[in-house]
């Protein structure tokens, strides 16, 4: 599957086909409408769910199934709402139908059984380790703002924060995937040293 593109379909045309002519040209068995609503709506479907997911094959699977079932369901769109509402509303119950598909089968515990399944597992640092913990993150801060140049910030933002591949790093920056790869291995170097 190709990177979500950066550019707009706005930008290809003056006068953009309102989202309920091409629902309706969709309806009567028109492909490239279904082509012109992918476009339209694919770099915002794949960031949303993106965000959600955390992983970007789990993400880009369930951009397509999005997708899908806008094709599946098309006659489910009523008009009530704008068409742009009707495709996230579908594309939350999708990421929700991921997550409910990871739920493991579970068994009930007795009340008893509870407290003792959980005793130690989940608790709160005490006061030192909450204070190395706030430590380590003023280090790992002043890192980032004192050794970092802005261009690995820049990378290391769009990489770990934004979940962008490296292959698109290097297409949206215009680089060569080898030196994206090189300034985020010195700026992980740099933050994991403190």
């Amino acid at each position: 599957m190709a990177a979500p593109t950066l550019t707009s379909p706005e930008l290809h045309s003056s006068c953009p086909v309102a989202d309920e002519v091409l629902v309706e040209r969709l309806r009567s068995g028109d492909q490239s409408a279904f082509a012109e609503i992918y476009e339209r709506y694919f770099a915002r479907v794949f960031h949303f769910v993106a965000r959600r997911l955390r992983n970007r094959a789990d993400t880009e699977e369930t951009v397509q199934e999005v997708f899908v079932n806008v094709f599946a369901s098309i006659d489910s769109f009523r008009g009530e709402a704008p068409f742009g509402a009707w495709v996230f509303g579908l594309t939350r119950r999708t990421v929700a139908g991921r997550f409910k598909k990871r739920m493991p089968n579970l068994v009930p515990l007795g009340d008893d059984e509870v407290e003792s399944a959980f005793h130690g597992v989940a608790r709160e640092p005490d006061p030192h380790e909450a204070y190395e913990y706030s430590e380590r993150l003023a280090r790992i801060e002043d890192a980032v703002t004192s050794e970092l140049s802005d261009e690995q910030r820049q990378l290391f933002e769009l990489h770990h924060l934004e979940h962008r591949s490296i292959q698109e790093i290097a297409h949206l920056l215009s680089k060569s995937e080898d030196a994206v790869k090189s300034h985020l291995y010195r700026a992980r170097k740099v933050l994991l040293a403190r």
